[in-house]
């Protein structure tokens, strides 16, 4: 855990420090939410929720173009959300609605949305990786000068897609920056537990790629360190890595018992909520007051709901399309 001073805010323009205060809220709110659905039993399967890391996402975001691919993990609510899918469509793919942004079919673990090229979502733990490789090899051999971004969490470190992937963007000079999610445990084993070296940051050296370590509660901090590396891959310096130092407030899974982390350990953490400490920064810079906050929780609360009843009203497939993106057509 970090313990030095956060980057300051007083540089950034008003109407960015609240949009960047907008985006954590309404991953906080949406998951919130998801959460309550889902004990409902509206929302079923698994459920991985991102509260607690929302920084790492928003910040991150923040750094990349538009024309960027980004890869991500079964919690990939946030980088959904963040990469411009709408709520209602993150919503309705929740629910497993037609409407949703992966026609339903894909669920919580699984949101995809080419138009943003935003390529998943992966239940496979490391199975985004090399997805993320290929994408990147793609844009080299094209010319194009894209970033393929390709989030995962330190559980993922054990996987030999893993190692394979940092050895290939090396060995390449690939396009590829792996942000490292480190939020202490995989699903319930912590950190220490499964990694002879629990200091991830070392592991990219043994494959050549440069690494930084970074305050995954402090958004700012997260968006600058992203856009060095960012910026530093665009310009065909090879992949870069980031660790990104964070904390899971709720258990692995809708269906974890979480008796594997002490009651200290998680007051701890939550001390250093990453949207308490950001709003502690825009009111002390003079950017942030108590009407402004209730407005934008306003905004984002009425966003939330209009997701919500949407995907309720929203249809299912019909059964006849069930192999529909499946097989393909026969050719005469």
């Amino acid at each position: 855990m970090f313990e030095g001073a956060l980057v300051s805010a007083p540089g950034i323009p008003p109407a960015e420090a609240l949009a960047i205060l907008r985006g954590m809220l309404l991953i906080r709110r949406f998951e919130e939410r998801c959460a309550e659905l889902y004990t409902l039993q509206k929302i079923r399967g698994f459920l991985h929720l991102y509260i607690g890391e929302e920084a790492i996402v928003v910040g991150a975001m923040r750094a990349l173009e538009d024309d960027d691919a980004v890869v991500a993990a079964y919690r990939e609510h946030g980088h959904a959300l963040q990469r411009g899918v709408s709520p209602a469509a993150a919503m309705a793919e929740m629910y497993g609605k037609a409407t949703g942004c992966a026609r339903g079919r894909g669920g919580s673990m699984h949101l995809f949305c080419a138009e943003r090229r935003f390529y998943g979502g992966y239940a496979i733990v490391a199975g985004g990786l090399p997805i993320a490789v290929g994408l990147a090899l793609a844009d080299k051999l094209a010319g194009r000068r894209r970033v393929t971004a390709v989030f995962f969490g330190d559980g993922a470190t054990d996987e030999g897609e893993f190692h394979e992937s940092l050895n290939l963007a090396a060995l390449w000079s690939l396009p590829v920056l792996f942000l490292c999610e480190n939020n202490q445990y995989a699903m319930g084993t912590a950190l220490a537990r499964h990694a002879a070296n629990p200091r991830l940051i070392d592991i990219p050296a043994a494959h050549h790629v440069l690494a930084e370590q970074v305050d995954g509660m402090d958004v700012l901090a997260v968006e600058q360190a992203t856009r060095r590396a960012a910026s530093a891959v665009r310009e065909a310096a090879g992949p870069r890595f980031l660790e990104l130092l964070t904390y899971r407030f709720r258990a692995h899974s809708m269906y974890d018992a979480e008796r594997y982390r002490d009651r200290s350990e998680v007051a701890a953490w939550r001390k250093r909520d990453p949207i308490d400490l950001f709003v502690a920064r825009l009111r002390a810079d003079g950017l942030l007051d108590d009407g402004t906050l209730a407005r934008i929780e306003g905004e984002v609360a009425a966003e939330v709901a209009a997701a919500v009843n949407a995907a309720e009203e929203a249809p299912l497939e019909p059964v006849e399309d069930l192999t529909r993106f499946v097989h393909a057509r026969e050719v005469p």
